[in-house]
């Protein structure tokens, strides 16, 4: 009887299983704060490129006898060559010209827009996991101005 009592008082103010019981509160935990890292990281680098897709579009823009079509296939070749080609609808693309007047002669500036659609990789699907709400994508946008090439004169 001795022997058992000792047993059980052994086996309660034991300390063993407690740090598998630890680890296995903290790994979830530990790997969704991973993968957010992972997911902002992603749509950080996709920010980036939309926004240098914008500048190569006003690049072209700004050039004479370039059109609406060469802004926008030079939009899409850099998001195309950057990895950007998952996005169901073609990336958007605004192209206008501006006259502005900034205290002095008027210049033509033309500003291109460029919107892409972003989803997160892991965070989307675990927000499925824990509420049946829609999970909208974001929509990264970015736009460059640049001042209007003007051919000069023979």
């Amino acid at each position: 009887m001795v022997a058992i009592n000792q047993l059980i008082r052994r086996v309660r103010t034991s300390d063993s299983g407690a740090e598998l019981l630890e680890f296995a509160i903290a790994l979830p935990i530990l790997l969704l704060v991973i993968g957010g890292v992972i997911d902002f990281a992603i749509l950080f680098q996709r920010y980036e490129v939309v926004t240098n897709a914008a500048r190569e579009g006003a690049r072209v823009a700004v050039l004479p006898d370039f059109g609406v079509a060469d802004v926008q296939a030079r939009v899409t070749s850099y998001l195309v060559a950057s990895g950007l080609t998952d996005a169901a609808p073609a990336p958007q693309v605004t192209y206008n010209t501006t006259e502005v007047t900034p205290g002095g002669p008027s210049i033509d500036v033309v500003r291109v827009t460029v919107q892409y659609p972003h989803q997160f990789l892991l965070l989307t699907p675990l927000a499925g996991l824990i509420g049946k709400g829609a999970h909208a994508d974001i929509m990264l946008a970015a736009a460059s101005t640049m001042r209007l090439e003007v051919a000069a004169a023979p």
